[in-house]
């Protein structure tokens, strides 16, 4: 039976800057090989944010970090860590970046991974996105064109879920826009044994 693994945490705390930054590890999976690459991967990406954020950077007054659970189940996880900093101005900005992972051998997935090889996927998602945007009436920065082929993810709910990170499609003030797209609704050029099948309801 597979079943979810078990998921813990640590926190990253400084006092100057204030840094509160909460992140996930996975413990006590089968493959220990799997479970260091799995928290590797997570460590790293986390680094890199921070980074990019200003983590190192005189200005900055705050940073705050925490992590979401996406799905943990049928051998896949995948997770969002979120990192907000504040270095002055108006506002603060906020970073998503999210990981999937096979857990029994601790590959991480990119997004083109999800499908057949010369399935077109770009431009199939993209048509679907564009059709949610004017839906969803989303105001733009510009003309919505095309997903990027390593566009961020996530899986949740028998979703895969689209998102652009802030000012990348659309003003601030509209966030992080989402765009779940039901698994049923792409089967056709999921990749056979992927995570996407794995997570076909049934």
């Amino acid at each position: 039976m597979d079943l979810p693994v078990a998921v813990g945490y640590r926190i990253l705390q400084k006092q100057t800057p204030k840094v509160n930054v909460y992140y996930p590890f996975v413990l006590g999976l089968a493959n220990l090989q799997a479970e260091m690459k799995i928290n590797s991967a997570i460590v790293s990406t986390l680094n890199k944010t921070m980074i990019e954020l200003g983590y190192h950077d005189s200005n900055l007054i705050e940073m705050v970090g925490q992590f979401e659970i996406k799905t943990n189940e049928r051998n896949i996880l995948s997770l969002t860590l979120t990192v907000y900093a504040f270095t002055g101005g108006a506002h603060g900005m906020t970073i998503v970046k999210s990981l999937t992972f096979d857990v029994t051998t601790g590959k991480q997935y990119e997004l083109k991974d999800l499908f057949k090889p010369e399935s077109n996927y770009v431009t199939i998602l993209s048509s679907i996105i564009q059709q949610k945007i004017k839906d969803w009436e989303i105001q733009l920065l510009g003309e919505f064109t095309t997903i990027r082929p390593d566009q961020d993810f996530y899986l949740a709910d028998h979703s895969l879920v689209i998102y652009f990170q802030l000012y990348e499609i659309t003003p601030y003030v509209w966030g992080f826009p989402y765009f779940p797209i039901p698994i049923l609704d792409i089967q056709e050029i999921i990749q056979p044994n992927g995570p996407l099948e794995k997570l076909l309801p049934f």
